[in-house]
């Protein structure tokens, strides 16, 4: 079953050995194949939000409730991520910058959907923009190679694409609301 404890000790061990999303990636694909012992521990989601479960300068562990058909538009992390579904789904559509453009514009560069089980790495230059499409909330652990909550990066506006400062607080404002 899945331990929260033993969960951050072994992403802090695996980071410490290799400071890339690789080093992580089994432990977070280890902890979604169970997903009933996941939320044993860390309780059914019954409203949305972003939980921190860990945060250092080189590791933010989080849980995720996605509200029923949110999206949050395009953003980057700055930072290597590895997402795992633990309940419902998340579909991602992964962005790329449009060469030379001074308004740092976006264009689709592909998708994919996760759903209980599966696990996705991001590398820290991938721009992506996720929507929950189902009518229930969207349970996934996020573990990231750098401190989330303080790294400066950046999120593009949905109808014209452009780049501008992200605000974390706002971000997790649209979760909650």
């Amino acid at each position: 079953m899945f331990d929260l404890d033993s969960f951050v000790a072994d992403c802090r061990d695996a980071v410490a050995k290799d400071p890339t999303h690789k080093s992580v990636q089994e432990l977070v694909s280890r902890a979604v194949a169970d997903p009933a012992g996941m939320l044993k521990t860390l309780g059914e989601p019954t409203e949305p939000g972003i939980t921190p479960l860990y945060q250092s300068d080189d590791l933010t562990i989080l849980n995720l409730a996605w509200k029923p058909q949110f999206t949050l538009q395009p953003h980057n992390h700055e930072m290597w991520a590895v997402i795992g579904i633990y309940g419902g789904r998340e579909d991602n559509i992964f962005w790329r910058r449009v060469e030379d453009h001074p308004d740092g514009l976006i264009e689709a560069a592909g998708a994919k959907a996760l759903s209980t089980g599966d696990v996705c790495p991001m590398g820290p230059n991938i721009i992506h923009s996720v929507t929950n499409p189902i009518n229930r909330l969207t349970a996934a652990i996020h573990v990231y190679g750098g401190d989330f909550f303080e790294t400066e990066r950046s999120e593009w506006d949905p109808e014209g694409l452009t780049e501008q400062p992200l605000d974390i607080d706002a971000i997790r404002a649209r979760f909650s609301s």
